[in-house]
């Protein structure tokens, strides 16, 4: 089991002090959130992709290569990249190049965002949103499993005799998680292509996830790729927490209250009965997120969302010191009862071992310049 930490970026006003902080310290606050993560032993860190007012999460490439530099052993992800809007040549060369920077400590989410004005941003009709999620990702999986590509398709001009570069690191590209809360058609995308389906599990209730679990699961099985219940799986959630959980609430009850995504609907206490939401102790947090099972059956990845709707960093560094102190509870919970045959999460090592060890990728094109090829170069 993989648990980690998830962020969108936003950058939303301290309902308690009224301070919005800046784009330059919440992009900088995401970096020491990062680094803490991996201080505290947690093993993902991923962050959204958003375009627009008040996010900070453009580019997700650049914070992930640049927290990569910073840090060791932590697994960078995204939580989504934007299939639809982004070229998949893009997607294929960025990503392959942090695998290069890190060692191979990257993998991404797919997904198609929740921003609908991103799509006439980028030139795309947002009535295309499911197609253009299909076709781009068979595109990316080409670029990155095939040197040289030719390719026509709806959406982009044609590729030609097209080799991305770099190459995927040991020749094997970053395993891939297809996120969605709403759309089956993303679950049977992951499940088609024997890739990890992530339920962002928030805003829904436990039932929902479970119906879209299920369908990744028996779908995952339907295309061979194993049993139902070794389909790859992951789920998001929200926590607060407090050594006191009666100051929890009192202490994040602002913070919902006036939250852009869900302030001003539903109660407190309403969204922590009917979601995931878990506001409390670290020991009810600790129980409730282990229930999880309950509904998504042995699942490989956890990630929480922990620095949204105007926490100060100082509040946000707090939270991941008491995830710390429950880390090891909640790594033995999960342990318990699961059965030797369910797979843990693929990481870069798993995968190069899966296809019999790592292999030179790299292409030895001819330099159209000068008429050599790199290989000539180097022989001579």
């Amino acid at each position: 089991m993989q648990i980690g930490i998830f962020t969108v970026g936003d950058v939303t006003t301290d309902p308690t002090t009224g301070r919005t902080p800046t784009e330059y310290e919440r992009i900088k606050a995401t970096v020491a959130i990062a680094k803490k993560a991996e201080e505290i032993g947690l093993d993902v860190f991923a962050t959204g992709e958003h375009h627009n007012p008040p996010f900070i999460a453009s580019n997700p490439t650049a914070t992930l290569a640049y927290i990569g530099a910073q840090t060791e052993n932590i697994i960078l992800s995204t939580a989504t990249t934007l299939i639809t809007t982004t070229d998949p040549v893009l997607i294929a060369e960025d990503y392959a190049k942090i695998q290069h920077l890190t060692d191979g400590r990257v993998d991404l989410m797919m997904g198609r965002g929740n921003t609908g004005p991103v799509y006439p941003w980028f030139g795309k009709d947002i009535r295309q949103g499911i197609n253009l999620a299909i076709e781009n990702y068979a595109l990316l999986r080409r670029l990155w499993t095939e040197d040289v590509v030719d390719w026509e398709g709806r959406f982009r001009t044609p590729l030609q005799g097209y080799t991305s570069t770099p190459r995927p690191l040991d020749g094997v590209a970053p395993f891939v998680w297809h996120g969605s809360i709403r759309s089956p058609e993303i679950a049977e995308q992951a499940a088609y292509y024997g890739d990890g389906y992530f339920h962002n599990h928030i805003f829904w209730p436990p039932s929902h996830a479970a119906q879209m679990v299920n369908l990744y699961r028996e779908r995952y099985e339907h295309y061979g790729h194993g049993r139902a219940d070794q389909a790859i799986v992951g789920l998001g959630g929200q926590i607060f927490m407090h050594k006191d959980s009666q100051e929890a609430v009192r202490q994040f009850r602002p913070y919902f209250d006036n939250a852009p995504v869900y302030g001003h609907g539903p109660s407190l206490e309403e969204f922590t009965e009917h979601t995931p939401l878990t506001v409390g102790s670290p020991q009810q947090v600790l129980e409730r997120t282990l229930s999880f099972r309950e509904y998504a059956g042995h699942y490989q990845r956890q990630l929480f969302l922990v620095d949204h709707a105007g926490l100060p960093l100082k509040t946000v560094l707090e939270q991941l010191d008491l995830l710390g102190e429950i880390l090891p509870e909640m790594r033995k919970g999960f342990a318990e009862g699961r059965p030797a045959d369910i797979p843990d999460a693929p990481t870069h090592a798993s995968l190069v071992a899966a296809v019999g060890g790592a292999k030179d990728s790299t292409v030895h094109a001819e330099d159209t310049m000068t008429g050599t090829t790199d290989r000539q170069e180097v022989d001579a």
